[in-house]
């Protein structure tokens, strides 16, 4: 037997929903910023959000071991930035980088894999057919055109300049080590990138579960058979000519020309790499010296050359290496190697035992910043594809959240003007409930962006208009559930409990079937159609306890008040309902009085 409004001491209830609501709002001003207000995603606020792709050699899954260490690299990357409320969070196989304001340009450069690699100057030649280039032309006794040399360049040879640096990262220039190294190598300006990938809306969409497609692995074994030849390089440490003119015509160097071997080169093998704009092309020997032995990187303003350089200091067994080889290769070239491209090929003047070098070149204060915050933080043990690239501006973002407020007040109007038209009295429990229900919906919003990051977006915003009517919905079911108890002929306070039983079923039937689905579509999903996902099963959830908390509670109030407004159906939006069992009843009466004449 249901019990009755007058057991369910609607005041505990109410009590202890304003306890939760009391609790929440004391963490909002009382934790983290002490603001109130939700994290917004990047399309409400203005921001940049790069999805990058990881990509392995052989075409296969890359293991959550790398993807995690790439991600801290990549975090420790943004926040070099320097820009605040940055985050990196893995997506199945994917990085996604997201960057708020205007300064998120840069973080379309961060997955860069700055695999760095000291090596050997073998041979070089100049390309066939280069683009007209500003730089001179080389010193008398350089190679020709096509016409790979062995042996260390004198020191007229001409720089090598990278061709792997995006525009907004050092792509160029000879270097010096420490005053050391030839000075002359340093007057070269950046080049444009020649390998970096196009932008990502040129580019094919990776595949979902995060490994390269076929062609591009082929594309990598081919590159590395002829490029990586292991007999490149004889034993006594002259090239192999064949197969050097080979892996030199292979070899495209122009500008945003893609390399398959970026990122992916064996450090263990021989690499034919290019440089000096494009217009050189080197045979180096393995490498020699790691990028993990830097110690530190530092960009700063050269007064004696008048421009931007970056500084390296190497660790302990870094240093011992280095200064072996300087010591042994002086008047040689040594090639520091960027993601399979030569940064810079200073000639060695003299033994660097200190193991304090210099790159240098006519890079901008921001290009040297990248290089050396790349160069400090680490190389991704990943190479990755940029997939997704999307920035929007502060203008945009504000206008889609004036936009998606506007749609959400329209909504909750609509309800309003719905339920005071159709329940009256009730239909202000309803009001009454939904604003409980959005105040409880928001301090979740802020709590959740502080603890667990969760950000706010436009899909997110639709989540919560639909939660609307879903919330609405349950107060549907539960008040023509009380019509339903009228209309057989019982007063308004006997109905309120028996029809909450029976509504209750229904609405966590319903809930249950949402919430499910919004689980559903959040776990096979990603992207922003998680975060409509997320905030859809979240307002279902609350959508109970406001239910079972806020409105029956109240509902039971108003049935048993003594107010003769309050309890009167009319007011209700149940006076209709009332005389058809009022009618009932007397018709169920009169059959009665008949049978007992009978």
């Amino acid at each position: 037997m249901a019990s009755s409004a007058g057991h369910l001491r609607p005041g505990r209830y109410l009590a202890f929903f304003a306890l939760i609501v009391i609790v929440l709002y004391a963490l909002v001003f009382l934790t983290g910023n002490h603001k109130p207000t939700p994290k917004l995603g990047i399309d409400l606020q203005g921001g940049t959000r790069v999805t990058l792709t990881a990509r392995t050699p052989d075409g296969g899954q890359p293991t959550r071991e790398s993807l995690n260490q790439a991600r801290q690299i990549i975090e420790r990357r943004v926040n070099g930035i320097g820009v605040s409320g940055t985050e990196v969070l893995l997506d199945g196989n994917n990085v996604v980088i997201t960057v708020p304001g205007e300064q998120g340009d840069q973080a379309k450069n961060l997955g860069k894999t700055a695999k760095l690699g000291f090596r050997k100057v073998v041979a070089n030649a100049t390309q066939p057919v280069v683009p007209p280039q500003t730089t001179p032309p080389p010193a008398t006794g350089t190679p020709t055109s096509g016409a790979p040399t062995s042996g260390a360049p004198s020191s007229s040879a001409p720089p090598a300049a990278s061709s792997s640096a995006p525009p907004s990262s050092p792509a160029a220039g000879g270097g010096g080590a420490a005053g050391a190294l030839a000075p002359q190598q340093s007057t070269t300006p950046a080049p444009p990138s020649s390998t970096t990938p196009p932008p990502s809306s040129s580019q094919a969409p990776a595949p979902s579960d995060g490994s390269v497609d076929a062609q591009t692995a082929q594309e990598i074994q081919a590159a590395k058979a002829v490029r990586q030849n292991k007999d490149l390089i004889g034993a006594d440490g002259t090239p192999n000519q064949d197969l050097l003119a080979k892996a030199m015509a292979a070899l495209t160097c122009a500008p945003n020309a893609k390399d398959p071997l970026e990122g992916n080169d064996d450090p263990k093998l021989p690499l034919v790499a290019c440089g000096d704009h494009d217009t050189y092309k080197y045979l180096l020997e393995p490498e020699f010296l790691p990028g993990t032995e830097i110690a530190d990187a530092t960009s700063g303003y050269d007064q004696q050359r008048g421009q931007w350089v970056v500084n390296l200091s190497f660790k302990g067994e870094g240093t011992k290496i280095w200064a072996d080889f300087t010591s042994k290769n002086v008047n040689q070239q040594a090639a520091f190697v960027l993601d399979t491209q030569v940064v810079s090929a200073p000639n060695i003047q003299v033994a660097i035992l200190d193991g304090n070098t210099q790159i240098t070149g006519k890079f901008t204060q921001s290009e040297a910043k990248d290089l050396s915050d790349i160069l400090k933080y680490g190389s991704l043990p990943l190479s990755f594809a940029s997939s997704d690239a999307t920035t929007v501006s502060a203008t945009l973002g504000f206008a889609s959240l004036q936009a998606g407020l506007i749609a959400g007040g329209i909504g909750l109007l609509v309800v309003f003007v719905y339920c005071l038209f159709y329940y009256r009295l009730l239909g202000v429990l309803t009001i009454l409930s939904l604003a409980l229900s959005g105040a409880l919906v928001f301090a979740v919003l802020v709590l959740l962006g502080r603890w667990i990051g969760y950000t706010l977006d436009l899909a997110g915003i639709a989540g919560l208009i639909i939660a609307i009517g879903i919330t609405a919905d349950s107060f549907v079911i539960y008040f023509e559930r009380l019509k339903d108890e009228i209309r057989e002929g019982r007063t308004f306070r006997s109905a309120v409990p028996r029809g909450w039983v029976r509504a209750r079923r229904t609405i966590l039937a319903s809930d249950a079937v949402s919430f499910l689905a919004a689980a559903i579509l959040y776990v096979i999903a990603v992207g922003d159609v998680q975060g409509f996902a997320f905030t859809l099963g979240m307002s279902t959830v609350l959508d109970l306890v406001v239910v079972y908390l806020v409105t029956h509670p109240l509902v039971a109030m108003v049935s048993t008040s003594k107010n003769a407004f309050l309890s009167n159906p009319r007011n209700l939006g149940l006076g209709a309902v009332q005389q058809v069992g009022s009618q009932r009843k007397k018709s169920t009466s009169v059959g009665r009085a008949n049978v007992k004449e009978a």
